[in-house]
């Protein structure tokens, strides 16, 4: 049986992110209706001890799994490491005397304790004493709710975490509010904020992307251009010289660099760094979201007949958190920069076939089983592999990003 475990993001207040929630699946087409909830969170647990590689999932901070009374009361969360794993009370728990007891057992250990969609109630107060972190849900509560519950619960020193941020509104209410951390789908998909001033560092690695994607490309001319932006070079150099590559001899220059690829090739490379660059005071997770839908749109050319588009499925993938990374609508952006057609539409007018690819990767980024199966039969898709290819996706953009 093919398995699959979706992950969202947690973040701080400082955009890094914090965690990953775990959720799991038995495949694409036969996954739990969450009928049985003791049988999903023990399967997500056992399975990332037996199939999935936690830090590699995680990238190395810590994994919010989903823990019903079953798997509490037989401490099935000590299969995984104390450091990492985040024992998230699910809210339908009661919290009797076993719950309690167990709950204590983990913190003994070493285990974080979250308390998830948390609503106040004085049955509660013997798990206040143990947990770590609240989590609140945004759209289920009201604002005088979420503060009540801030000034409450902070001073007893608990962290309080924000669910279902939807907005770049809530999100900063939430922060006035004092919540330390952030989770829902305002960072995980594309939004378009009101048009402001671009830092003058993003205006020089966005000629960078003007120039790379021109129609008509010299090679001395580009190299120059790449050259002006010393942290660009020195990372394209790096990254060249590295075992991604495998180059029988070091690349010592950005011409050199230019003649070994070829300008496909190089466009991704200068695009991904640039956009990294471009970045840096936005989360990092955008940036790793962009490189595994980079990754995930390229290797599905294949398997859609369209092996000679790779390069150009690549960088749809790496532009489609673009609007977000530079804090202006999509359209506008792609005035300056030359790419196909279909791209363009792809990108602007959600329409055609490599649209249908890329909502294909941002459904598996998010868990949508429905709608992957129905963009994997619209396609002509095996099912089945697809959860292979995500997870090789997400170790791909891990390993480069860490480069």
């Amino acid at each position: 049986m093919e398995h699959f475990i979706a992950r969202q993001p947690i973040f701080d207040t400082k955009g890094r992110v914090f965690a990953y929630e775990l959720l799991f699946r038995s495949g694409l087409d036969n996954y739990f209706d969450c009928d049985d909830h003791d049988l999903a969170a023990a399967s997500v647990i056992a399975n990332s001890n037996l199939l999935f590689d936690l830090d590699e999932m995680t990238g190395g901070t810590k994994a919010f799994i989903n823990c019903t009374s079953t798997v509490l009361r037989k401490d099935l969360m000590t299969t995984l490491p104390r450091q990492q794993a985040v024992v998230e009370v699910l809210e339908d728990v009661k919290p009797d005397d076993s719950i309690i007891a167990a709950c204590q057992r983990l913190k003994k250990q070493g285990y974080t304790l979250a308390l998830d969609d948390f609503v106040y109630h004085e049955n509660f107060e013997p798990l206040l004493e143990l947990a770590d972190i609240i989590k609140v849900d945004f759209l289920l509560s009201d604002v005088d709710e979420q503060e009540r519950l801030a000034k409450q619960m902070i001073p007893r020193g608990i962290k309080m975490l924000a669910e279902k941020v939807e907005t770049h509104e809530v999100y900063e209410q939430a922060k006035q509010m004092g919540y330390q951390l952030f989770q829902g789908y305002f960072f995980a998909k594309p939004v378009i904020i009101s048009r402001k001033d671009i830092p003058t560092n993003k205006v020089q690695f966005l000629r960078i992307l003007k120039d790379i994607h021109a129609q008509e490309v010299d090679f001395k001319k580009l190299a120059l251009t790449i050259q002006s932006e010393v942290s660009l070079s020195y990372k394209l150099l790096k990254l060249i010289n590295s075992a991604a590559f495998s180059l029988r001899h070091k690349v010592t220059s950005i011409l050199q660099a230019l003649s070994l690829l070829g300008l496909r090739e190089i466009r991704n490379w200068v695009s991904l760094l640039s956009i990294a660059s471009m970045a840096d005071d936005k989360p990092a997770e955008l940036v790793v979201s962009s490189l595994i839908r980079a990754r995930l749109c390229e290797q599905l050319a294949q398997p859609c007949q369209m092996d000679d588009r790779q390069s150009d499925m690549f960088l749809m993938g790496l532009f489609s958190l673009l609007d977000v990374i530079m804090s202006r609508p999509i359209d506008e952006i792609l005035q300056e920069i030359t790419v196909e057609e279909d791209i363009l539409e792809a990108l602007t007018r959600g329409a055609g076939t490599l649209r249908s690819i890329l909502d294909l990767a941002v459904s598996l980024e998010k868990g949508e089983w429905e709608q992957v199966s129905r963009l994997a039969a619209e396609l002509q898709l095996e099912e089945q592999s697809l959860s292979t290819t995500y997870l090789d996706a997400v170790k791909w953009a891990q390993d480069v990003y860490s480069m």
